[in-house]
């Protein structure tokens, strides 16, 4: 037992192997998110040289220099992808992987002490980086072997328990999408234009201050630039139960919008769109105003949970790009949306498929909170195996 404190730049090792053969094509492509894994890049592929492009095999540690302080490096354990020639990418060395679990190297990455240390090395720099030099020159408190892999067992078993839930939530999705092209086979769609009502609402000099911007993940945000609460009479208001829009798809790459669940008006930019629908249509055969029962505030949410759902599927967001127009700004205007065509089924099976909808986006932050979890649990781990080394307060002296 005890710590071995060593330098990380004795056991690995920089790869810099490329695609220069152009072996591997776009579908291989993947990039290293904030949250410490691998994923698709948004940008789009065409036209891009491949040659540079570095090759990552099983075992490989890959990073962003210039993003490594927001927790950009990942552990490569799903088969080869290839990677931008920007990124740093290194191995164990064959005595590295006899005293380093690379797991527990993966969970001290990902730990805040360790980016704080990242941009302590970066303070001072005109354009922050964290070259392989400096990734060699951290120096780790390090237990033995078997301390290190007890506590990678409680992170994998964590791991785990994530991952299962996560496929259980996509079965649920292929269920809801399923049932979508269940119905698109069985009936004919409609344009929704006849079902929803555009509004174009001004604040006004004493409206609300409740201005929101429109996320690409399909929600209100703050606003990413600065805004003058005081100069928002020409915004537009999207109140209680409606709906916003971006009218522009060449840099959000979906269909940008948002549904006010809230009670409160907010204000949105003048270029956005804001509309609702026409409940007493919607359900022609079940008129709000006439059935008793229709139109309490239960088949109102429906309603647009409904409509919601469409806008939510990828499917829509690939339809949203391809018909946007404009070589400049690809744009997706208010007539272009009312050109939208769904299946408008009865109302009972309207609702079966929103239930579902309601149940996955709520089962998919749960498992926002269990990827949270994880990361939050990788400071005490660690704190944990140096402990169990020797460390008496879990930090190296």
């Amino acid at each position: 037992m005890g710590l071995n404190k060593i330098r990380l730049g004795d056991y690995i090792i920089r790869s810099t192997q490329n695609n220069r053969d152009l072996k591997y094509g776009v579908e291989l492509i993947s990039g290293v998110t904030s949250q410490g894994v691998f994923a698709i890049p948004k940008g789009d592929p065409i036209d891009v040289n491949l040659k540079p492009y570095k090759i990552v095999n099983n075992g490989a540690f890959v990073y962003n220099p210039t993003r490594l302080d927001l927790g950009s490096i990942a552990y490569r354990t799903d088969g080869l992808c290839i990677v931008s020639h920007l990124y740093m990418v290194f191995y164990l060395t064959e005595e590295g992987k006899r005293i380093i679990d690379p797991t527990w190297l993966y969970i001290y990455f990902r730990r805040n002490e360790f980016l704080r240390e990242v941009t302590f090395r970066n303070f001072g720099s005109q354009r922050p980086e964290f070259n392989f030099e400096d990734m060699s020159d951290i120096i780790i408190p390090l237990p033995d072997l078997p301390t290190q892999q007890k506590y990678v067992d409680v992170y994998n078993a964590m791991v785990a328990n994530q991952q299962a839930y996560e496929r259980d939530l996509e079965d649920l999705k292929l269920t809801c999408d399923a049932y979508i092209e269940d119905l698109r086979r069985k009936m004919p769609c409609e344009k929704i234009g006849r079902y929803i009502e555009r509004h174009d609402i001004r604040n006004g000099k004493n409206g609300s201050k409740n201005v929101m911007g429109i996320s690409t993940s399909k929600q209100f945000r703050e606003p990413t630039s600065k805004v003058n609460k005081n100069e928002l009479a020409n915004y537009k208001v999207c109140h209680p139960r409606q709906i916003g829009f971006v009218q522009t798809t060449h840099n959000e790459k979906v269909f940008t919008y948002a549904f006010n669940n809230t009670k409160e008006d907010i204000v949105v930019s003048s270029v956005n769109e804001v509309f609702s629908t026409q409940e007493d249509k919607l359900y022609p055969e079940y008129q709000f105003a006439k059935h008793k029962g229709y139109g309490t505030k239960l088949h109102r949410e429906l309603l647009l949970q409904y409509l919601c759902m469409f806008f939510n599927r990828t499917e829509f967001d690939r339809y949203a790009r391809f018909h946007s127009w404009g070589s400049a700004r690809e744009t997706f205007t208010w007539n272009d949306l009312i050109e939208v065509k769904i299946p408008i089924p009865d109302i009972a099976i309207q609702k079966s498929i929103a239930e579902m909808y309601t149940v996955y986006n709520k089962r998919k932050k749960i498992n926002e909170q269990l990827k949270a979890q994880i990361k939050n649990i990788c400071p005490i781990l660690i704190r944990g195996s140096l402990e169990d080394g020797g460390e008496p307060n879990g930090e190296p002296a």
